[in-house]
């Protein structure tokens, strides 16, 4: 959609201009790569980082230098009040592949996703059976022992180490949600009020290959995974990835497949939702986007569900493998781009295109949409940038308001001195309210010195 020069004109001056002031950047923790597949960024569909009130609260992944992965981590819980960051907690016992996504309610509590092993042998190499679970910490105190809740999954679902779950908060309601993979057919949910009833549990089965043939794992159902997922009044929306082998132009050469030598393969975005899940199934899956066309993939980014119930989807996608495009297919484009959805009631009402970069679309290439939302409901997308000159290559992070349809504003660049290119926030899916605080939580482009980094960005947002 070609969004005119006036337009943009009449949004920046119906809205007041953002002025961001960075007030911290620092280093939150230092990690051991963990080489079971997994990193502290893994969830990324999740969050690792809630504010409550005045403080902000991360969860960490240490490497256990004696044991094998997969199962060769511990969780930890760090905390930032008024200054610096301290480590309130970690795991006293147990081990786990995967990072521990957050959730926090506004009556004081806080959550945390774990996913400990059931193996004892802690010598043993490989995965095995897992047992979900949730912690509950205060937020008052967080030092304090947490209280261990067990979702009542009725049954016993055939968890592992490899969850792929998903953790979302209703932070005004208190309420919790948490998806968790079983195989390739499903994955199990189950939704809590965080003191241990469980008003509503079901399976979300996954969509059917057309063809399997050729396709991952060998398998006949297509896993949406890494999903950003909001819960608002037991109202759900799901919103993930898909992997495919084949694509438009490869359909049977299993030469010219396979991640390992010509990357990603997640081209396909898709969407369901429910208005009640305590009351109502999921409805039909929906396509939000895919990269069938070019070869090349794409990636969760964020979604929001504002106050008028239309629902906002934002995602980055990015070009063809570049042996694959000079060896066989030298017509395709190489683009990286920033895509938007709105949606209303589970059809989708537009589709726009709010940055590219690449071939014949200049040499800024946008990466790493992130929402934030402001008190008053304005809607910001956050996104970091590479501007690839001819003599040297730069990168920031930047700001652009979205209308209330979608309707891109101009963009405005946030002044840190170590733009993030990775990175969760303080996101309503995690429970954390709208605010003009700024939370960045991940890995920079240019990392500090030392053994690996997760670093922690405040930004305020001042609005005129």
């Amino acid at each position: 959609m070609f969004v005119s020069f006036s337009l943009l004109l009449m949004l920046s001056a119906a809205q007041p201009p953002l002025h961001p002031v960075v007030e911290a950047e620092e280093v939150v923790f230092r990690y051991t790569p963990a080489d079971n597949g997994s990193g502290p960024l893994w969830c990324f569909g999740s969050t690792c980082l809630v504010r409550a009130g005045e403080r902000v609260f991360a969860s960490g992944l240490e490497t256990l230098a004696d044991c094998p992965p997969l199962n060769n981590c511990r969780w930890q819980l760090y905390a930032r009040g008024a200054a610096d960051w301290q480590l309130v907690a970690v795991d006293p016992k147990d081990r786990t592949r995967e990072p521990c996504p957050l959730g926090w309610t506004h009556d004081g509590r806080l959550f945390m996703s774990v996913n400990p092993t059931l193996v004892a042998d802690r010598t043993k190499t490989g995965g095995g059976p897992a047992r979900p679970e949730i912690l509950e910490f205060s937020a008052a105190d967080p030092a304090r022992v947490p209280q261990t809740i067990l979702p009542a999954w009725g049954d016993s679902p055939a968890f592992t180490e490899h969850s792929y779950r998903t953790f979302a908060a209703d932070g005004p309601a208190g309420e919790i949600i948490l998806f968790q993979n079983v195989s390739y057919s499903h994955s199990e949910w189950i939704l809590g009020d965080g003191k241990g009833n469980w008003p509503a549990r079901g399976k979300l089965a996954w969509p059917p290959y057309e063809d399997p043939k050729h396709e991952p794992y060998g398998a006949t159902h297509v896993r949406v995974n890494y999903p950003n997922v909001v819960l608002r009044n037991r109202e759900v929306h799901f919103c993930g990835m898909a992997s495919y082998n084949k694509w438009d132009r490869v359909r049977d050469q299993p030469e010219l497949m396979g991640r390992e030598n010509w990357g990603s393969r997640t081209r396909r975005l898709l969407y369901t939702w429910t208005p009640d899940v305590a009351k109502q199934p999921f409805g039909e899956w929906v396509e939000i986007g895919h990269t069938f066309a070019t070869g090349g993939y794409l990636l969760t980014g964020d979604l929001w569900r504002a106050p008028d119930g239309l629902v906002h989807i934002v995602w980055p996608e990015y070009p063809i493998h570049p042996k694959l495009r000079r060896d066989y297919f030298p017509d395709i484009k190489r683009t990286q781009s920033i895509k938007y959805a709105l949606l209303r009631d589970g059809k989708i009402l537009q589709r726009r295109t709010l940055l590219e970069g690449g071939e014949g679309a200049g040499n800024e290439f946008p990466s790493t949409p992130r929402f934030q939302v402001l008190p008053d409901n304005r809607l910001i997308l956050v996104y970091a940038v590479e501007c690839r000159g001819p003599d040297k290559t730069t990168r920031e992070n930047r700001l652009m308001e979205l209308s209330a349809d979608g309707v891109p504003g101009p963009s405005v660049a946030i002044p840190l001195q170590h733009p993030l290119s990775n990175y969760f926030t303080a996101t309503p899916r995690g429970g954390s309210a709208p605010s003009t605080t700024l939370d960045l939580f991940g890995s920079r482009f240019q990392p500090p010195p030392g053994d690996p980094a997760m670093c922690y960005a405040r930004i305020r947002l001042n609005v005129e």
